[in-house]
């Protein structure tokens, strides 16, 4: 009698499906069937309103832009951690997952204290006239703080994985440092770089603790969608806040599909390569 591979499937099977319905599939079915029960003009209205356009403006925005910032500080970081020991090494690679495990108020407390007017990073870039504390630059480097371990610890197994064989047959047949790392390497890195971009991405849309502190929560100018829910859910204005939230949810569903499909061309072109 053939043995299955995984004993217990059945119930295995079982309890991940009634953890993922308990934990996911119901919240979110909640949230729809709230949205939901509001008319297709009332939902629009509220959905469409000045500021919650504000909101969505400033949300991806930053989101945008602090997810760029990643990509580039976060793979330098993860190549860094990967290639090279230096004294320190393992603080350095502890303090990245540092993001994870501290409560995001806490974080906003840290960052505004350190970025306001009379803060150690805020005072010594106000001469320069740039201001951090209670503006978009602020949101943006909250976000960075909270998603860039996504994008880290993503890309350095695969980094570490990496068979040096491919580099020294790169190097013997000519190719330069730039050459080896876009056309060897790069690719190599590409479903990782995307996986980690698209948790990176998700993260900000959704981040909450650590932004409103810093932000200032102006209206219009730094107040951020997941701000603009809790306000209407303060105000029991149930309906409005889920069909804000829907919003974000449609935003990160078709963002992570895309991902998805893209990680999926990037694969077939490794297993061709």
């Amino acid at each position: 009698m053939r043995r299955n591979v995984l004993p217990g499937l059945r119930l295995s099977l079982g309890v991940t499906l009634f953890y993922v319905g308990l934990i996911v599939v119901l919240p979110l079915a909640a949230l729809v069937f709230k949205a939901a029960s509001l008319g297709p003009a009332d939902y629009w209205a509220i959905v469409s309103s000045p500021r919650a356009v504000a909101t969505y403006r400033v949300t991806v925005l930053c989101a945008l832009a602090a997810t760029v910032f990643n990509l580039f500080f976060g793979l330098a970081l993860a190549w860094v951690l990967t290639r090279y020991r230096f004294p320190g090494w393992r603080f350095v690679d502890a303090l990245v997952d540092l993001p994870f495990a501290l409560p995001t108020a806490v974080a906003g407390i840290a960052l505004t204290t350190l970025f306001s007017a009379n803060g150690w990073f805020g005072a010594a870039l106000a001469p320069l006239g740039i201001k951090v504390a209670y503006t978009p630059l602020g949101i943006m480097i909250a976000m960075i703080f909270t998603s860039l371990p996504f994008i880290v610890r993503t890309v350095q197994p695969v980094l570490e994985d990496l068979d040096p064989a491919l580099e020294e047959a790169a190097q013997s047949l000519g190719g330069s440092d730039w050459t080896i790392f876009r056309k060897v390497i790069l690719p190599l890195l590409k479903p990782a770089l995307l996986a980690g971009l698209s948790l990176s991405f998700a993260r900000s849309l959704g981040e909450f603790g650590a932004i409103i502190f810093i932000a200032g929560n102006k209206p219009f100018e730094t107040e951020i969608t997941a701000l603009l829910i809790f306000i209407r859910l303060e105000e029991y204005d149930y309906q409005a806040a889920a069909a804000i939230a829907s919003v974000l949810l449609i935003t990160a569903f078709s963002m992570l599909a895309l991902t998805n499909v893209m990680q999926a061309r990037a694969l077939r072109y490794t297993a061709r390569g």
